[in-house]
């Protein structure tokens, strides 16, 4: 694969992150400035994962009918009207509405940019590359809550919302510019009125479900982590909201390290190998964590070290679980794509509801919840294996 391609691919697969933690630190400003407390802001996050969830199960058959740069270029199109919108927000209610449509946007990226891997790569080449756009999209969270944070304290919370306008609006002359079409021309003349029938075909094929489930359930852990953490970190440990990007950016740190091992791991093993294993260090780690904080500790330091181990871990869970899904899924790659990405954030956003639902001024809900995704994530690789087995699929 090109490096611009890859590069291209790796901003699009951005936009979730960017548009998540860019804003995180922001959360106590955005409640002050709607006379309103963490908690309610935190429904602007939920919405996002549930805009997330839906529109991608719409740009899935668009991008198995007509190609995989139109309905990409629609949606980040979409993406920068949405983030317009929150900049310019009166209310907390119209905040919330505009992460919902710069959801439905963003999600364009995510599930044609996986599409477009597997309409270029083998299964193999595919969770290689999947571990390189790890790289990419990892920065984000390093970068982003730092940034973010910077431009909260000198501009205001609205400046984080223009910075992913303009981003987005690059993205597209990226993509109209640098990005070839990769569906062969006899497989985008699928008719869309076989949409449902693809993603019945897709539910029945339990290893597809499988994967999806187990990589879902990892995204969930991360975004409990995601909701959770600017309480816990900011108010609960007294992080000042400036610093807040370099706690959450030292374990992106680690997701970073661990998809670059993966793609040295997955050439030696096979992604699902490594998918299998790694999943009961995640679960591990998870257990620790919760341990931990329902002792509640003084100091911020002990919780940090098992969260570092469950995000490192998702290093390694998300491009091979991903990988698996997506493999002998070629001419409904972009449906496959779709159905896995909105199994995952369905998940995601039920993880960061819960979050909120279970605060209670501790750190105990987010390792909860945590802790759960990480538990139903290694049932559902045993799950797996056993579904495989049975419908004798080959390992890769």
């Amino acid at each position: 694969m090109k490096l611009s391609t890859l590069l291209i691919l790796g901003a699009l697969s951005a936009f979730g992150p960017l548009a998540i933690d860019f804003y995180l630190p922001s959360f106590p400003s955005i409640a002050s400035a709607f006379a309103t407390d963490v908690e309610h802001v935190q429904q602007s996050l939920a919405v996002y994962f549930l805009g997330l969830a839906i529109g991608q199960l719409v740009y899935g058959p668009l991008a198995d009918r007509f190609g995989r740069r139109k309905p990409l270029l629609i949606g980040v199109s979409l993406f920068s009207l949405g983030s317009l919108a929150c900049a310019l927000a009166p209310s907390l209610e119209w905040l919330i509405a505009a992460r919902f449509v710069q959801a439905l946007g963003g999600c364009a990226g995510m599930v044609i940019s996986r599409a477009v891997v597997r309409d270029l790569c083998d299964p193999i080449t595919s969770a290689k590359v999947f571990s390189q756009l790890m790289l990419v999209m990892g920065l984000a969270p390093i970068l982003a809550p730092v940034l973010g944070g910077v431009l909260l304290g000198t501009f205001g919370w609205q400046s984080i919302f223009v910075c992913l306008t303009i981003f987005s609006v690059l993205c597209s002359v990226a993509v109209w510019r640098g990005l070839p079409e990769t569906l062969d021309n006899t497989h985008a003349s699928a008719p869309l009125s076989g949409a449902l029938g693809a993603y019945l075909r897709l539910f029945s094929d339990w290893p597809f479900i499988g994967h999806a489930l187990t990589g879902g359930l990892a995204v969930a852990g991360m975004f409990a982590y995601i909701a959770g953490s600017p309480f816990v970190f900011i108010e609960l440990y007294g992080v000042p909201a400036e610093h807040y990007g370099w706690v959450f950016g030292s374990n992106a740190a680690g997701f970073i390290l661990m998809a670059q091992v993966n793609a040295w791991l997955v050439a030696k093993h096979g992604p699902s190998y490594c998918l299998r294993r790694v999943v009961w260090f995640y679960l591990a780690c998870g257990s620790a964590l919760l341990i931990i904080a329902l002792n509640q500790p003084e100091h911020l330091w002990p919780l940090l070290i098992p969260l570092f181990g469950c995000i490192a871990s998702l290093g390694v869970l998300l491009p091979n679980a991903s990988a698996c899904a997506m493999a002998g899924q070629g001419r409904h790659a972009g449906s496959a794509s779709a159905l896995l990405g909105s199994l995952q954030f369905s998940i995601a956003a039920s993880a960061a509801a819960l979050v909120s639902y279970l605060h209670n001024g501790t750190a105990w809900p987010m390792a909860l919840v945590i802790f759960g995704c990480a538990l139903l994530a290694a049932l559902c690789s045993r799950f797996t294996v056993w579904a495989e087995h049975r419908a004798g699929y080959p390992a890769i």
